[in-house]
């Protein structure tokens, strides 16, 4: 079993939208974090796992947002059926659809959880899920996937999953998506595409994807997965290290948080994007 010792609490709650969420944008999943993290920060609220699943939506960096030609990139994948947001916490661009399960733990912000500790935190939780892949999950940047950093996670030098955080008012979201079913070039395709309409092949802030870099754990593991599996050896990782599982959903001062957080997002998105 790799090392898990930093597991904060020993009771963590459940906010589950691995389904609720097809039906929304994923602004609101990123204001569900900001808000938990609020809670969390605060000791309102146990240490919180969120997970969730999205329509095909492209998810942008704020430096991708900079990019010369980003609105003309935007309407072409619109055409092609995709939304496009920016989110509030680090990294370029990466691809959500119903076959990627996006994970984050929610804990209080301590001086010993500094960030390349979090980052492990969350790598050793994702090698104890996945602890009967044929080769050992590592980390370190892949190059030429898409959202590059020393944080990813590949098996056999292919990219299936990527880590990033944000701190929030005493409180730290930590994120991993992880690409469970489909094809990681077919992915990592779009986003090459979208980053060419955007800069450019030949413009020195276009990120380069090359789409072969990256996979699914299906098409690693080379059987289907499915994201019911994951969340099911998601919790089996809570119950090795002792630790209460509770489903829940948002308090009613939550709720409040929750709204604040999402216009904030709301308008941070209309401002960079000129969205409605």
């Amino acid at each position: 079993m790799t090392s898990l010792q930093t597991f904060p609490g020993n009771e963590w709650r459940w906010l589950n939208h691995s389904e609720k969420g097809l039906a929304y944008s994923p602004l609101h999943s990123f204001a569900y974090d900001d808000t938990l993290c609020e809670s969390v920060g605060k000791q309102d609220a146990f240490p919180t796992v969120h997970t969730w699943v999205h329509k095909p939506t492209i998810v942008l960096g704020t430096l991708d947002s900079r990019l010369p030609s980003i609105h003309r990139a935007i309407e072409q994948q619109n055409k092609n059926g995709f939304d496009t947001i920016v989110r509030n916490s680090g990294g370029l661009a990466v691809f959500l659809d119903p076959g990627i399960l996006n994970i984050s733990l929610i804990v209080k912000d301590t001086k010993t959880f500094t960030i390349n500790a979090a980052y492990t935190f969350m790598w050793n939780f994702v090698r104890e899920m996945y602890r009967d892949a044929t080769h050992e999950i590592l980390t370190g940047e892949v190059v030429g996937s898409y959202c590059p950093g020393n944080f990813d996670l590949s098996i056999g030098g292919t990219k299936f999953a990527g880590i990033s955080q944000r701190r929030l008012r005493n409180g730290i979201s930590i994120q991993v998506y992880l690409a469970i079913t489909g094809t990681g070039s077919e992915r990592a395709e779009i986003i090459r595409q979208f980053y060419q309409a955007a800069g450019g092949d030949h413009n020195p802030s276009t990120p380069t994807v090359e789409p072969r870099t990256m996979a699914s754990l299906s098409e690693l593991y080379k059987r289907e997965m499915t994201i019911a599996d994951s969340e099911a050896r998601m919790k089996r990782v809570f119950n090795d290290h002792g630790i209460t599982l509770t489903p829940a959903q948002l308090s009613s001062n939550e709720e409040i948080r929750f709204q604040k957080r999402l216009d904030l997002i709301h308008g941070r998105n209309k401002k960079i994007l000129g969205y409605n």
